[in-house]
Formats: C-alpha cells, sequence, structure tokens
C-alpha cells in the first residue's frame, strides 16, 4: 500500500519538477539555420509575460514577440512548448539552451584526454 501512494505522489509531483527545471528558453537547429524560442518575464514573477521568437541566422538581433499574458502564469510556457513542438515536427531540433551547453560543452573538454582515453583502453581489455 506505501509503494502504490509513493507511486501515485511521485507521478504527480514529476511534471511539477519538469516544469521547475525548463529554463524557458529553447535553442532550435535546422541544417546552418538557428532559432530561439524565450519566455520574458521580470525576475521573481511569471507574469506578466512574453514568448519572443528569434530567427538569429537569418535576421540577426531581431525579434519577434508571439504571446503575452498579464494574468496566467501558465499561458506563456503553454504557448512556447507548443510552438517548440511545431517546429520540431517542421524538422527543426530543439532543446533548452542548458541542454545546449551541456551537449556543446562537455565533449570538448573529454575529447583528447589521454587519461581518459588509458581507462576506456584498460576496461576494455579487461
Amino acid at each position: 500500500m506505501k509503494q502504490r501512494i509513493i507511486c501515485v505522489l511521485m507521478a504527480a509531483l514529476l511534471p511539477a519538477f519538469a516544469m521547475a527545471q525548463d529554463s524557458g528558453k529553447y535553442q532550435c537547429t535546422y541544417g546552418d539555420m538557428q532559432r530561439r524560442v524565450e519566455i520574458a518575464h521580470e525576475p521573481g514573477v511569471e507574469v506578466p509575460c512574453s514568448v519572443r521568437y528569434f530567427k538569429d541566422t537569418e535576421m540577426p538581433g531581431e525579434q519577434q514577440e508571439l504571446w503575452s499574458a498579464e494574468n496566467d502564469p501558465t499561458y506563456c510556457q503553454e504557448k512556447a512548448t507548443a510552438f517548440v513542438t511545431k517546429l520540431e515536427g517542421w524538422g527543426w531540433d530543439c532543446g533548452t539552451q542548458i541542454d545546449a551547453v551541456m551537449e556543446t560543452d562537455e565533449p570538448e573538454e573529454l575529447l583528447g584526454d589521454p587519461e581518459i582515453e588509458e581507462a576506456s583502453d584498460d576496461e576494455s581489455k579487461n
């Protein structure tokens, strides 16, 4: 019985944790083109907010405000997520900007490190 309650609680809280970790900044690529979708709001408050769209390679420095909200704190997140899903449906590869930084920075640090290469060689011999 306790396990069932724990599972139900975890299932109920998981979306809240996912939302809390979402930076509200998405980076999308399609070939050489880059786009960004960002949720903008004042620090410490969720509304008013706006969803901003950047075409970084085609129109550098320009932005479009796609949606805004004055009262509903979930509106901008829902619209941004739906728009990113639409971009992905059109073939764009999207992720949060935090993910993009981790994906590009970590491999560069690990590439060419002799200690890591030796350790992986030793493990493959065992």
